[in-house]
């Protein structure tokens, strides 16, 4: 992954700028640039953290010191992995200092390994065995490096010389605009054994704002990070089987929308608009699940997304949430199969539901397009839990109603058995979205905070799958079928219905009067046939 964190006047403590899981052979490469305090305190201590994890939680060494700066706590042989990078603005150097987890981490400052490596090779060219003609191949290692060459070709980079990760230094470079000083380094780690594999969490540090809050001191810099894994991978490592797992899910949901068209085609039995409403659900469930996959394939080559495919995948996935809730809706609502006219209860659920689910996609849209070290990131988060949790609860309401209804209509009406069957039916129904919403947002909260690093990928897994089961079973329990209890409306209520609607028309006034004369005049007239009847049948007797 290629992240472009740029930080003007921020006063923040600590900034979460990376979370990354590594495999051997990975590396992170760090390029620092304009780093700049205000006001200027060459005593104030600054720098990074990086601290190994095995899952998503966050860093519990980082969690325990949160009113003190991490950098000012001495390394101590404990289980905990971390290394620190301190800013030494008296030396201008870079020191880095790593605790026993980590001490076997390379890590290399590019631009002293880049002028290491132009002086030797200017050494070999003019040596005697190369005059002479008797110089051997030259390896990998001693070819030459593009000083210009950016940051992103790092890991195709052997470097010269690498420094032990315990008490190693690299020198700042140091610029002096409008008096004021600017400072920038370059430096890349990797992971070069197994115990070293995990998920790195990167974090800047102003352990100058820990002391006070009355006088807050803002610094200034921007940072390319770059996350290679094995394979020259882009994506972390729960994240590299995403692609598949993504564009399989988009060939399953697109099959069984297929299937569940050909379903509709071929029915006998009524097929009602909410039927064609739930394939076009499912078509843009698979959709947005193919965009996803290409966006991911991009990010995995190229490290960065495409645009558009990226904007594809936003419009879809926007129009499937919004899709998603409203046929849940409609559907506890009772709409086109029990009743073709929403009340006003149901009016103000559409008119709460569709923005929040609007609100809540755009959300998600903010947290994918924003860096992790970003302010509004996290609030962005806070937001769209809060806004989905809402969501959630608000699609249940119609569904409890309806249930409700039901066992009124259950001891009043007369088909008190189809009414039971309907009731049954509903609460199947509320138990597979509690169960839905459960799944989907509880246990994969949990499933992040509990499995390791390299399984981050079966929380996206679990998601989908269970998305899949709802679909199906959602789709089985309201087909097209004459058996089935939802479709058995009683005529009665649909006489009263009609009956209102003809009434609230003025047009139809009139005509609903003359059908009534009309039929009260054919019932007088066979009355009058069948009094004739008996009269001839006396007088033949």
């Amino acid at each position: 992954m290629k992240d472009n964190v740029i930080k003007n006047n921020d006063h923040r403590r600590f900034i979460p700028l990376s979370t990354f899981g590594f495999y051997v052979g990975g590396s992170l490469s760090i390029n620092l640039k304009d780093f700049h305090v205000e006001p200027w305190d060459d005593s104030n201590l600054f720098g990074f953290s990086l601290d190994r994890t095995l899952n998503d939680a966050m860093s519990p060494y980082l969690d325990t010191h949160q009113e003190r700066c991490l950098l000012e706590q001495a390394i101590q042989t404990s289980n905990v992995a971390f290394t620190y990078f301190v800013l030494d603005f008296k030396h201008n150097m870079l020191k880095i200092n790593c605790s026993s987890e980590l001490k076997h981490l390379q890590i290399t400052n590019r631009t002293d390994s880049v002028l290491r490596r132009k002086r030797d090779d200017a050494t070999n060219k003019f040596s005697d065995a190369n005059l002479l003609g008797f110089s051997k191949k030259r390896s990998p290692d001693s070819m030459p490096v593009d000083p210009d060459a950016t940051a992103d070709v790092v890991n195709n980079v052997d470097f010269v010389q690498s420094s032990p990760c315990i008490n190693s230094q690299f020198p700042l470079k140091v610029e002096k605009r409008d008096n004021k000083y600017y400072y920038s380094s370059d430096f890349t780690i990797r992971i070069v054994t197994p115990n070293e594999e995990g998920l790195y969490n990167l974090y800047f540090h102003n352990c100058r704002n820990y002391k006070s809050e009355k006088s807050l001191v803002s610094v200034d810099f921007s940072v390319h990070i770059t996350e290679v894994n094995r394979g020259d991978n882009y994506l972390s490592a729960g994240e590299m089987p995403l692609p598949t797992l993504y564009f399989m899910t988009s060939l399953l949901f697109c099959m069984s929308g297929i299937f569940w068209v050909v379903i509709l085609k071929k029915s006998k039995h009524p097929v009602f608009k909410i039927h064609y409403l739930m394939a076009v659900l499912v078509f843009l469930k698979s959709l947005s699940l193919l965009f996803h996959a290409i966006n991911y394939h991009f990010i995995e080559t190229k490290g960065e997304h495409v645009a558009t495919w990226a904007i594809l995948y936003y419009i879809t996935h926007l129009l499937k949430g919004s899709v998603l809730f409203i046929t849940i809706v409609l559907i506890g609502t009772g709409w086109t199969f029990i009743k073709h006219l929403l009340s006003e209860k149901d009016k103000k659920i559409f008119m709460i539901v569709i923005p929040l689910q609007v609100l809540a996609n755009v959300a998600n849209i903010i947290i994918e397009e924003s860096e992790e070290g970003d302010i509004e990131h996290k609030t962005w988060i806070d937001v769209l839990m809060l806004v989905d949790l809402l969501c959630c609860g608000a699609i249940l309401f119609p569904v409890v109603w309806s249930i409700r209804h039901l066992q009124e209509a259950s001891h009043t009406d007369g088909k008190a058995a189809v009414s039971l069957r309907k009731l049954k039916l509903f609460r199947h129904f509320y138990i597979m979205i509690v169960c839905y919403i459960y799944f989907t947002r509880i246990i994969i909260y949990l499933l992040q905070l509990t499995v390791s690093f390299q399984y981050e990928w079966l929380d996206e897994m679990f998601r989908e799958m269970v998305t899949y089961i709802f679909f199906v079973m959602t789709g089985y329990k309201f087909r097209p079928a004459s058996a089935n209890p939802y479709f058995q409306v009683n005529s009665e209520d649909e006489d009263e219905e009609l009956d209102v609607v003809l009434s609230q028309c003025g047009v139809t006034e009139g005509l609903s009067k003359l059908s009534r004369i009309a039929s009260e005049a054919v019932e007088e007239e066979r009355e009058n046939l069948l009094v004739t009847k008996r009269e001839s049948s006396h007088e033949y007797d």
